[in-house]
């Protein structure tokens, strides 16, 4: 029933600030601005690639201003496209989840979902132009207790077929966990893990956060491009190679962008460690 990665939402204490930031450093553009009576919270909608990035800043008491006196602001949300939302709706419902609603959009919480920290809201699928230096939004992460009773929730709750998900563990990062594709040639999934070295950097945010979304990750075709745009307006605040080709991935850390860390891979290579290495396309700068 999920197409796609269609969206995130962070909350941010000054959404005209972290607007600009995206605007200077990945070349997205402002859509609307409008407000969510469910959250209360202004927001101003950002296309990033052909996906959009919602900023929600509170104006009086709800789950946005809680969030953000809990956290300092961040990843907030999950953003899925359908292409029939109706059905969802009642698939959901037939499940006993309770759907919140506003502007053509579905909003559930991780108690209503029952699966922990994954806050989410649910559109319906639409094409639109990639603008800026991002194709697309493909991945949000959710670090929880026990990945594979989640991947399991996650799949009977939102119809997702288990044999497109792939295995995912990491030395590096301390993880292990599944990637829940949508679809067997697409990369947009939910990356559901759980943190295993306490010492590490995803260890340490799980020790205090507990179960939460804890990044985003995009692809783009030209690294160097958003790399350049780093070194001159957020020289401390991304991880990469600084020097030679292209690179094939980057992480903007949250400092840049309003509390949101974000992964962008060079277009394809997600592949590599997604089931599908064959599927990589070369470097053209290597």
């Amino acid at each position: 029933m999920l197409r796609r990665v269609d969206r995130v939402q962070a909350v941010v204490a000054d959404r005209q600030a972290t607007a600009t930031a995206f605007r200077r450093l990945l070349d997205a553009e402002v859509v609307r601005d409008d407000r969510l009576q469910l959250l209360s919270a202004r927001r101003t909608v950002l296309r990033l690639g052909s996906s959009e990035v919602e900023l929600l800043e509170p104006d009086g008491s709800g789950m946005a201003a809680e969030f953000l006196s809990q956290t300092k602001g961040g990843l907030f949300a999950a953003g899925f496209a359908t292409a029939d939302i109706a059905q969802l709706r009642t698939h959901l419902q037939g499940r006993g989840v309770s759907v919140a609603e506003e502007g053509a959009q579905l909003f559930l919480s991780p108690q209503q979902l029952g699966l922990p920290g994954l806050q989410t809201a649910i559109s319906t699928d639409r094409e639109q132009a990639a603008v800026g230096l991002v194709r697309c939004l493909y991945e949000v992460t959710l670090l929880v207790q026990d990945f594979s009773s989640v991947v399991n929730e996650s799949a009977a709750t939102f119809s997702l077929d288990p044999a497109y998900f792939v295995p995912i563990r990491s030395e590096e990062y301390g993880y292990e966990g599944a990637l829940t594709l949508f679809h067997p040639h697409r990369l947009d999934r939910i990356e559901v893990i759980t943190p295993y070295d306490p010492a590490k950097t995803m260890g340490r945010f799980f020790a205090k956060r507990g179960p939460s979304l804890y990044m985003c990750y995009c692809e783009a075709d030209d690294l160097t491009a958003i790399r350049n745009r780093l070194r001159e307006h957020a020289p401390g605040a991304w991880t990469g190679p600084g020097d030679g080709t292209a690179p094939d991935n980057i992480f903007i850390h949250p400092t840049a962008l309003g509390g949101m860390m974000l992964g962008v891979s060079r277009t394809t290579f997600a592949w590599t460690w997604s089931g599908h290495p064959e599927r990589v396309t070369p470097n053209a700068s290597s």
